[in-house]
């Protein structure tokens, strides 16, 4: 059986420029970030939805050469499929700008694939933010980006999908960013290099990230950035790794992916320090989580980091932490539970409060 293919393509605007004159051209660039449709000026709005309508007959009805011509997207993934039909079950990603004609073009793209095989799976990802006017939106798209991408190839090589980046389309700023994420998780990806008729293949390669010591360093400002918490003391981290925002410094997209590349190593061994003097450990819950497998080891790890986000956002409470109070007094001194793993041999993190300070006091069995 042929292996299933999850391809991601950024979309950019050559499939609106190709084959327009050089004001046309010009005039599509310069309105290439504007988010809203009504945000157009009201003067180019007949243009654009003329152009939209004549590409999306054009490409209904024209053959996969007339369709490679005018969109870099679209050629390349004509030539994966070497002319044929996309196969059934393949899913294909389409990542679009945060801006109106990124979000139509990427969509006429989604109707070229779908009229060649209603069988695949498509799906449009719009980062917020996304665009290239403001820096700042840009660097929060590209981290958005980064935890939603990697969570999601990984899921699909988990289902047996080869994973295919095609960043042949899309702009520059887009593409360069996706190249470093294709290293570590791409099977292949591919390019029609300038006006070659030939599809350039590049294997993975043998790359490994090699910043664990630097995030083992600096272990307890990497957790605060990762939950989304500012961050002052940064001096002995790489600037790569971090994004100012005035007074905030928060996770580079560059360091999302390196912090999630080196979590798992880190998180697996034992119970880390607690994260902040507000949560203490019982020496019984210590020796019980490091008594655990690695699996169950990054489990509580993670939960723990979940939980001190919510110390400092009460509202935070997502369904993978569930704290609450515990009804009754069943279990002395805990006063509270955190879900630890919800699989069949779930667990609980069982815990009270001392004034400002909560004790994880046990891990067990759930009370019903």
């Amino acid at each position: 059986m042929t292996q299933r293919l999850f391809v991601l393509s950024p979309c950019g605007t050559s499939i609106l420029t190709n084959g327009r004159n050089q004001e046309e051209r010009g005039l599509i660039n310069k309105l290439s970030n504007i988010d809203k449709r009504e945000h157009i000026p009201e003067e180019h709005l007949p243009f654009f939805d003329n152009l939209f309508s004549e590409r999306a007959s054009f490409l209904a009805n024209a053959s996969n050469e007339a369709a490679a011509k005018i969109s870099a997207e679209i050629n390349t993934l004509i030539k994966i499929y070497e002319g044929k039909k996309p196969a059934n079950g393949d899913f294909h990603y389409l990542i679009a700008t945060d801006t109106w004609l990124g979000r139509e073009t990427a969509k006429l793209v989604e109707r070229w694939l779908l009229a060649k095989n209603p069988a695949i799976i498509t799906q449009i990802y719009t980062p917020s933010g996304l665009q290239t006017e403001k820096i700042d939106l840009f660097q929060q798209a590209l981290s958005d980006l980064v935890r939603n991408l990697t969570k999601l190839l990984d899921e699909n090589k988990e289902r047996g999908y080869k994973i295919l980046f095609n960043l042949t389309g899309g702009f520059k700023s887009v593409q360069g960013f996706l190249q470093s994420i294709a290293n570590f998780y791409a099977d292949e990806t591919v390019y029609i290099f300038e006006r070659s008729p030939n599809l350039l293949r590049i294997p993975r390669l043998p790359i490994k990230l090699s910043s664990t010591e630097i995030i083992e360093e600096n272990l307890e400002v990497f957790r605060r950035l990762a939950i989304g918490l500012s961050e002052q003391q940064v001096e002995d981290i790489p600037e790569t790794f971090l994004f100012n925002m005035g007074e905030q410094t928060t996770l580079s997209p560059w360091g999302e992916l390196l912090w999630k590349e080196s979590k798992p190593a880190i998180y697996n061994k034992r119970l880390l320090p607690s994260p902040t003097a507000k949560i203490q450990f019982t020496k019984r819950f210590e020796k019980t989580v490091n008594s655990l497998s690695p699996k169950k080891i990054i489990e509580v790890n993670s939960r723990i980091d979940q939980f001190y986000r919510h110390l400092n956002d009460p509202k935070y409470n997502p369904s993978s932490l569930d704290f609450k109070p515990l009804k009754g007094n069943p279990k002395p001194p805990s006063t509270h539970e955190i879900d630890a793993w919800g699989d069949k041999d779930a667990r609980r993190i069982f815990g009270h409060f001392e004034n400002e300070v909560f004790v994880l006091d046990d891990l067990d069995k759930g009370l019903h």
